[in-house]
């Protein structure tokens, strides 16, 4: 899943409006964003399977440090504590703590049944959208969508830098995902996979924070 996580953390900022989107982004894709140093230092392995999928050529052979149930549970409460630590709010962090839990979930629904559930076990679960692109555009979209939604209408634009940096990102995001979905396949090489998910995330954090700091929320 990639425009749901997003599309989640659009819709929580109505309910955590002291916690900043560029927060919330990196909460719901966390494991997505420590995923490809692991895969470069060949902790976890991935498989670039034109076909595997309707939706992705990914085959995800291991990767449960970031994406089994027992380390989202991991994660989700240190990057709580991390939070609290810092801004000692605790609402707020249980929040982003449930955020970055959250991603297990969204990825249980797409996915095929390569999702752990331990670090150790063998065992496996996805429900496998993924095999219809048809549903997933469906359901992404309306994830997304609605999330933005909430954000749009809970939050006002304090400059054009407010109004103009959310649709510039969710213009991003959506040609982001279209070339995702039918495009060309990525290389079979895990620096080109590591550089490629570096700059979608510095891209789409910078406009995160942009659009952000130049909104307020609406009372």
């Amino acid at each position: 899943m990639f425009l749901g996580h997003y599309g989640l953390a659009f819709g929580v900022k109505k309910v955590a409006p002291r916690v900043s989107l560029l927060t919330l982004f990196v909460a719901v894709e966390f494991v997505d964003i420590l995923w490809p140093f692991l895969l470069l230092f060949n902790v976890e392995q991935v498989k670039i399977h034109p076909g595997f999928t309707e939706v992705t050529p990914f085959e995800f052979v291991h990767y449960p440090f970031t994406h089994s149930l027992m380390m989202g549970v991991v994660w989700g409460m240190v990057a709580g504590v991390v939070y609290w630590f810092f801004k000692k709010d605790s609402r707020s962090a249980l929040i982003v703590g449930l955020a970055v839990l959250s991603h297990w979930f969204l990825d249980f629904v797409v996915h095929t049944a390569d999702l752990p559930l331990t670090l150790f076990g063998d065992t496996k679960v996805g429900l496998g959208l993924w095999n219809s692109l048809s549903l997933t555009l469906l359901v992404e979209g309306i994830l997304f969508f609605a999330g933005v939604y909430i954000y749009a209408t809970s939050t006002k634009a304090l400059n054009s830098k407010g109004k103009w940096g959310l649709w510039s990102l969710v213009a991003f995001f959506v040609t982001a995902n279209l070339y995702n979905m039918f495009g060309p396949p990525p290389e079979d090489s895990i620096p080109v996979l590591f550089v490629s998910f570096a700059v979608l995330q510095v891209i789409v954090l910078g406009l995160a924070h942009l659009t952000d700091k130049n909104r307020t929320a609406l009372p």
